[in-house]
């Protein structure tokens, strides 16, 4: 089944993706940085990201925003991001966000000074579970773009037994999409300095996003 799962993954997320109610938080922040097609780094935690290839396809269409290009880990499951991010227009490199991911992040530093958006798990591919590895750091540090931290919540949805608690949506669930505040990481930067304001950034748009698929307050 787990090699069948890069052929079967992106169908079944298409069709579990019509299904789902989406709304989109914080897209206004981001829409004079897509309209003047600054380079973003897109970066939410390795268990959410299962929607995410599907959530982008349908903000280019909603929203004007740009394709990114993925970084998924050379593993399977980084076969399986890279299978999901071709179904929906998307261009991956394969690599690690944890500071072995060189190569890859040599070749995220090229698509951004090309001009193109970039998403990244600074948590991936293995974790431990919501902690920022410095790789993501530097590449901001390196080209001066904007790390843009971003959730995606849904419910009913399913947890998976995974080192990430991997967030699987249900049919029909009530899903979520938020964006936080770009964040500017100076050239220079330590990681051990700004890991953890990314981190807290993180956590707090997943909170967002996990409150609105709740209908909590606001």
């Amino acid at each position: 089944m787990r090699a069948l799962a890069p052929l079967l993954g992106p169908r079944l997320v298409g069709l579990l993706g019509v299904t789902l109610r989406l709304e989109v938080v914080g897209a206004e922040r981001l829409a004079p940085l897509w309209r003047a097609a600054r380079p973003l780094i897109y970066a939410l935690w390795h268990g959410r990201l299962l929607m995410v290839p599907w959530a982008n396809a349908r903000l280019r269409r909603t929203h004007g925003a740009r394709a990114v290009t993925v970084l998924a880990s050379p593993s399977r499951d980084g076969e399986l991001v890279s299978a999901l991010a071709r179904r929906f227009g998307l261009a991956t490199v394969r690599g690690s966000s944890s500071r072995h991911g060189a190569l890859g992040l040599r070749r995220l530093v090229a698509e951004l000074r090309d001009g193109r958006d970039v998403a990244v798990a600074p948590d991936g591919p293995r974790g431990p579970r919501g902690c920022v590895q410095p790789g993501v750091v530097a590449l901001a540090a390196w080209t001066g773009a904007p790390v843009v931290p971003c959730a995606f919540g849904a419910r009913p949805a399913r947890r998976l037994r995974t080192w990430d608690a991997f967030l699987v949506p249900l049919p029909f669930a009530r899903a979520a999409l938020v964006f936080g505040e770009p964040l500017a990481i100076g050239p220079g930067a330590d990681a051990a300095t700004a890991a953890p304001g990314l981190a807290r950034a993180l956590d707090e748009v997943t909170a967002l996003a996990d409150r609105r698929v709740a209908g909590a307050a606001r």
